[in-house]
């Protein structure tokens, strides 16, 4: 039996990527994951967990389709136990060429998204007794860099999201943590930020870029009842990359 089992838990994002690889980590744990993404690569994950995992497209950016992702966990399992929201997007370009639009699509995505699903988790776990949430900042949400304004801009306001919820909802037993990823080789986004700024990702003391699965393990922690006592806590997940920041 593996340290989750029996618990409910929601994936945003896990079509692929860190989401992908969280569902992954949950459902070898003996979760019973419901597998969210607005791509259609959810199916192929579930596919993969098996009987485990039900799949579901989702919009983060609508609440009612993540009101309604979160009723579809309680119809189909009884409960949910945990809220992972990994979904997000990411831009680049200085910060004085931003256009409004782009940063609103930003801020739908990466902190509103995030918001409707700790929102609607809080009301589900609190008529069981309790929960956790686990939500993905960034490095960027915690330390500015050039050329990543919209992109900070968002992740540090899931940051503050991220400790409201631990003080507002720590009183229903419901946990609020957040993981600060650095570079971590994900399709796409990640690959290409290592290629570009080859420094980030191997100027930390581990030497390395992170992987996926190793944001899937941390998340599969968090949510676990070993980290009944972890709650407003923001983890830089870089290999001590900030650490060397002064």
């Amino acid at each position: 039996m593996g340290f989750l089992e029996g618990k409910v838990a929601v994936v945003t994002g896990a079509g692929s990527g860190m989401g992908k690889a969280t569902a992954t980590v949950l459902a070898r744990e003996g979760a019973l994951v419901v597998a969210c993404d607005i791509s259609g690569a959810q199916e192929q994950t579930v596919a993969e967990l098996g009987g485990q995992a039900v799949a579901a497209g989702c919009d983060i950016s609508d609440e009612a389709q993540v009101s309604a992702v979160i009723d579809l966990a309680v119809e189909k399992f009884g409960r949910l136990d945990a809220m992972l929201n990994v979904a997000g997007i990411g831009a680049g370009g200085p910060i004085e060429t931003l256009e409004a639009g782009d940063l609103q699509r930003m801020l739908d995505v990466n902190l509103k998204g995030m918001f409707f699903g700790a929102k609607h988790a809080v009301r589900a776990m609190k008529e069981t007794g309790g929960g956790a949430i686990v939500n993905w900042s960034s490095l960027a949400g915690l330390i500015p860099s050039p050329n990543s304004g919209a992109y900070a801009i968002s992740k540090a306001g899931v940051v503050m999201m991220t400790r409201q919820f631990a003080v507002e909802a720590g009183k229903y037993k419901i946990r609020s943590n957040a993981i600060c990823p650095g570079v971590i080789l994900t399709e796409g986004m990640g690959i290409a930020a290592a290629k570009a700024h080859p420094e980030r990702a191997t100027g930390n003391p581990l030497g390395r870029a992170g992987l996926p699965e190793e944001a899937g393990e941390l998340a599969a922690f968090l949510v676990s009842d070993r980290a009944a006592y972890i709650n407003g806590v923001l983890i830089p997940l870089d290999g001590g990359w900030s650490c060397m920041l002064a």
